[in-house]
C-alpha cells in the first residue's frame, strides 16, 4: 500500500544497520542504501532526544547537495538515557559489561530519532521507549558478551538478542524503536509525504 503512495519518490537508507534496513523492507517500500563516513560527535549541551536528533539531522547534512526532486532521504541514530545521561555503542568488552550491570534491575529510555530530508523540506521525529531489565547475573552479561558482541548497538545489547528475551521484563513503548527504528512513526511519515500533507 506504501509503496504504491510512493512511487513517484526514490527512498534512499543511509544507515549500514541490517536492523534499519529489514524493518523498511517489511514495509514493502522500495529502496537503495547509501552510506558515508560519520564521525558521531554532537555538542556536550546537548540532552535526551536533543542528542539522537542532532546526530540524525548531523547524518542527512552531507548528502543534501546530492539530492534530486524525487528523493526523500532517511536518516536515523538511536541512543539509551540512563541516570541523566546518553549511554553510547561499548568500546570494548569491558566497558559493555559496565553498561549491561549499570541497565541490570533498572529502567531505562531507548530513544530513535529518524530525519526526513528531500530538496525542499526537512523533518526529524523521534520516538521513546522505556525499557526494564531484570537483575543481571554477571555471567549472563559475559556470556551475552562474548557470543553476541554487541558492540555495535547503543546501550551494548540488542533486544531481539538473547539478553533481550531472557532479560527483559518490561517495555513501555514501541519494541521496534528499541531496534532503532520507530516503524510506526516512518510508515506515517512517508504517507504524509507521498500525499503532500
Amino acid at each position: 500500500m506504501l509503496n504504491e503512495n510512493l512511487k513517484n519518490y526514490h527512498i534512499i537508507l543511509a544507515s549500514g544497520s541490517p536492523r534499519r534496513q529489514d524493518l523498511l523492507k517489511n514495509l514493502g517500500i522500495n529502496f537503495e542504501v547509501r552510506l558515508k563516513p560519520l564521525k558521531e560527535d554532537y555538542p556536550p549541551r546537548l540532552v535526551h532526544f536533543e542528542i539522537s536528533n542532532y546526530l540524525a539531522q548531523l547524518k542527512a547534512f552531507s548528502f543534501k547537495e546530492e539530492l534530486k526532486p524525487n528523493d526523500i532521504l532517511i536518516t536515523s541514530d538511536t541512543i539509551v538515557w540512563h541516570n541523566n545521561k546518553a549511554v553510547g555503542k561499548p568500546t570494548s568488552e569491558d566497558d559493555a559489561f559496565n553498561i549491561l550491570k549499570s541497565l541490570s534491575n533498572a529502567t531505562h529510555e531507548v530513544i530513535t530519532s529518524v530525519c526526513f530530508t528531500t530538496t525542499d523540506f526537512e523533518k526529524t521525529l523521534h520516538s521513546i521507549t522505556k525499557v526494564t531489565f531484570k537483575s543481571l547475573l554477571d555471567d549472563e552479561i559475559r556470556y551475552y558478551i562474548k557470543n553476541f558482541k554487541p558492540f555495535d548497538k547503543a546501550g551494548a545489547y540488542g533486544i531481539q538478542d538473547w539478553i533481550g528475551q531472557i532479560g527483559v521484563t518490561k517495555i513501555e513503548g514501541s519494541y521496534f524503536n528499541v531496534m532503532g527504528f520507530p516503524v510506526h512513526l516512518v510508515y506515517k511519515t512517508l504517507n504524509s509525504i507521498a500525499e503532500g500533507i
